[in-house]
């Protein structure tokens, strides 16, 4: 085997600021990304006017979406809370998980974190992300506790040091 027969794609991935013009194609992105999980479409439903952004919301908080050949392919926002860096909505569409997109995204999260001073990366995430965040070096620090239609749900709390 050659190092030619290793390689199975060569992706340019641009990370730009997210705008407001990209509120629907950003929701359309973060809806399909929950629903890749298979979750039941009730839930779907419930959870939808959290998965939808409106152009608002990318005027008012440091998002930054990714995109191959001008077409967006996931994105993250970065929030300051408690006096750490926090990061949000970390979302790559169905077809183009695995391939590298939320590693550069959140690489791209920690650069920002630790430019602009911070010690702490913190996020919640859903349970069937938490494997790809412990890869990306977070570990757990607690859970949140929810419910859904009575079904209890934890999810959990990861931090990396930056």
């Amino acid at each position: 085997m050659t190092l030619w027969d290793t390689i199975e794609r060569v992706t340019e991935i641009e990370i730009r600021r997210a705008l407001p013009e990209d509120a629907g194609v950003l929701t359309q992105i973060a809806i399909a990304a929950k629903g890749h999980w298979g979750y039941p479409q009730r839930w779907m439903q419930i959870w939808r006017p959290e998965l939808t952004f409106a152009p608002e919301y990318f005027t008012g908080n440091e998002s930054w979406k990714a995109s191959i050949e001008n077409q967006a392919v996931g994105f993250y926002t970065l929030l300051e809370k408690e006096r750490n860096a926090w990061l949000e909505n970390l979302w790559v569409t169905p077809a183009q998980m695995g391939h590298g997109i939320g590693k550069a995204l959140f690489q791209h999260a920690l650069r920002g974190a630790k430019e602009r001073g911070y010690h702490i990366l913190r996020l919640e995430s859903d349970p069937n992300a938490a494997g790809f965040y412990k890869k990306m070096g977070a570990i757990p620090v607690g859970e949140r506790r929810s419910e859904v239609e009575g079904q209890p749900r934890l999810l959990p709390i990861m931090e990396l040091k930056l």
